[in-house]
């Protein structure tokens, strides 16, 4: 092989969790979260503001915010590599330590900003190492509005390591001592992690056995579903508890302040993404004849056509999958074929498939030392090879900003998911066009198919549920049974009554709703695509796409969603006419693929 299906992480600490550099990481960080902390009470005392001393304050909090990011990524990585160990957690909670101690001295920075005149604040921002984060201390600045005081602040976040935090972390604990196993199509028994039988629901080809993993799956999940409730409760009413303290006015209001959008943007995009879910109906008719079914269930959903005509597919090696992302990030960015290269080259990807992983993917950002590490399942399918482009978006999304400050690395989710999905995209379009075949061609974009599939019907489920439980959890605990029913009639109103067996314990199974940090993980996919949708529109009319895309990634951290979309894009997205540019695409590929598919019917 010409690349490593391992990570290497020793350029961010070397020798593992024991690394003496990373102990010393750790007591850095502990003095110069002191330091802050006192450096901040100075200030406060001065009469005059001296705003060298303050850029010498912001500049501080990005090196604190830096160092913790990094040491965050390390243990975190390690841990996802070896799920099931339990050597890590100590230092998971270390570093969650650290954090809570430098979010009092942020807190503390973020009062300091309210004692300015806006007149002092003004002028301070115009300077010259202050200028370029202006935007992020705005936001400091009017949050800090919501702060309590300093005790109370404190105790807040001090609780949260056994609250929220830790029952995020219980969920992993849940999630990871989970196995299942099922009796393959050759009547072969197999055991499978909770990580392993997502890939294999989501890649399995043969229809009855695909069926029985699920089945097996959702016996799983419901073995365990009075601990994954307790769990989602107890980590919901922590987070409303903490909302009503800091006068939100409901539950959605800190998401969307989170990603920098306004409700009208939201409602907008859900409108438009119900007004087109019936699109979704004849492909998901014609897939299911295609696959010999009567019926779609929520195995059925990404499920590859196997055999069509003399075709079947193939798959493909790791090797082959980095060559054919590396090539055609190239068609349009030469900048992005280079990142994508380097990452392969230097061994920032996990990917290699075993048990022990946690479920999923994702791409973190090590600023300390401007890399980025990802990790993946790779199994040779069309997807992963998505996937993987996926992950390495975010991480080209991250590395045009590291010669900006810190601060300007902080952009919200929503537009995170914009750089990863135009680059999955990408893939997605480069192999259908590389296809041989029609018989070929149907099963790419059938492949294709998976995202829009995601964003429109099963990541609008995943809102609808969490908006209903949350609305029920504001009145008591939400038991185990009515998890469930609130998930099934979320499946049921989001994909339009087309999936026969639905996945009830989905609520259970997905680690978004136990993401500690971030409310409401969820309608930010569904953004991050369609704006990624009209960013490829956008790219076709272009002469220099690549420095008009970079532009657009680089004012990511600097400015809320809706002024991105104006300065860049020149569109208002409080209106449906952007959204439905995205849809329409959509339904593009769905009516090619249901022209070329008629004739293997």
């Amino acid at each position: 092989m010409t690349y490593s299906l391992n990570w290497d992480l020793d350029p961010i600490y070397p020798g593992g969790i024991e690394s003496p550099e990373f102990a010393d990481k750790l007591l850095l960080l502990a003095q110069q979260i002191t330091d802050l902390k006192n450096n901040v009470a100075e200030y406060e005392k001065q009469t005059d503001h001296d705003f060298t001393a303050f850029a010498k304050l912001v500049n501080d909090n990005q090196v604190i915010f830096s160092g913790l990011r990094t040491a965050a990524l390390f243990v975190n990585a390690l841990s996802a590599a070896d799920y099931t160990n339990p050597a890590y957690r100590p230092y998971q909670t270390k570093v969650s330590e650290l954090g809570v101690a430098y979010q009092a001295s942020l807190n503390a920075f973020a009062k300091l900003l309210t004692t300015f005149s806006d007149a002092a604040f003004k002028q301070a921002l115009a300077e010259e190492t202050i200028a370029p984060v202006a935007f992020y201390l705005n936001e400091l600045r009017t949050q800090a509005d919501r702060l309590l005081d300093d005790q109370t602040e404190e105790l807040l976040n001090t609780l949260a390591l056994d609250g929220l935090k830790a029952w995020s972390e219980h969920y992993d604990t849940i999630s990871a001592g989970l196995t299942m196993t099922y009796t393959d199509e050759n009547g072969k028994q197999q055991s499978l992690s909770a990580g392993q039988a997502l890939n294999r629901i989501d890649d399995y080809p043969n229809n009855d056995t695909r069926a029985e993993i699920m089945h097996q799956y959702e016996k799983m999940w419901g073995s365990a579903e009075n601990l994954a409730a307790d769990t989602l409760n107890h980590l919901a009413g922590a987070r409303l508890t903490e909302q009503k303290a800091h006068g939100y006015n409901d539950f959605l209001e800190e998401p969307l302040e989170l990603n920098r959008m306004s409700r009208a943007t939201l409602d907008t995009m859900w409108q438009v993404v119900d007004d087109n879910k019936d699109m979704f109906k004849p492909y998901f008719e014609r897939k299911a004849q295609l696959l010999g079914l009567e019926k779609i269930g929520w195995q059925d959903q990404s499920a590859p056509i196997t055999k069509l005509g003399d075709y079947e597919p193939t798959t493909n090696t790791y090797d082959e999958a980095a060559a054919f992302i590396i090539k055609n990030f190239g068609k349009y960015s030469p900048k992005m074929a280079a990142f994508a290269q380097h990452a392969f080259e230097n061994q920032w990807i996990e990917a290699e498939n075993r048990q022990g992983k946690t479920p999923g993917a994702w791409m973190e950002s090590v600023p300390d030392i401007h890399e980025s590490r990802i990790i993946t399942t790779f199994t040779g399918s069309v997807n992963d090879s998505a996937t993987i482009a996926h992950e390495v978006g975010h991480g080209f999304h991250t590395s045009v900003l590291t010669d900006l400050p810190v601060w300007r690395d902080s952009y919200a989710m929503n537009v995170a998911e914009t750089a990863s999905t135009f680059a999955e995209m990408l893939i997605a379009d480069a192999n259908v066009q590389t296809a041989k075949s029609d018989a070929e061609k149907v099963v790419l974009l059938d492949a294709k198919m998976t995202n829009p599939i995601a964003m429109f019907l099963n990541i609008h489920a995943r809102f609808l549920f969490e908006k209903s439980f949350y609305e029920e959890r504001e009145n008591g605990f939400v038991p185990a049974s009515r998890l469930n029913e609130l998930m099934d009639n979320a499946q049921k109103e989001a994909f339009g009554g087309i999936l026969d067996e639905r996945h009830p314990h989905f609520w259970a199974s997905k680690l978004h709703f136990y993401i500690d940090d971030v409310p409401f993980y969820n309608f930010p996919y569904t953004f991050g695509y369609l704006f990624s949708q009209g960013i490829y529109a956008w790219a076709q009319t272009q002469d220099n796409f690549e420095a008009a895309y970079i532009s657009l990634l680089r004012d990511t951290a600097n400015m809320t969603t809706e002024e991105l979309a104006k300065k860049h894009l020149g569109v208002d997205l409080t209106e449906p006419d952007f959204w439905q540019a995205g849809a329409d695409l959509v339904k593009k590929d769905i009516d090619e693929f249901l022209r070329l598919s008629e004739q293997f019917v």
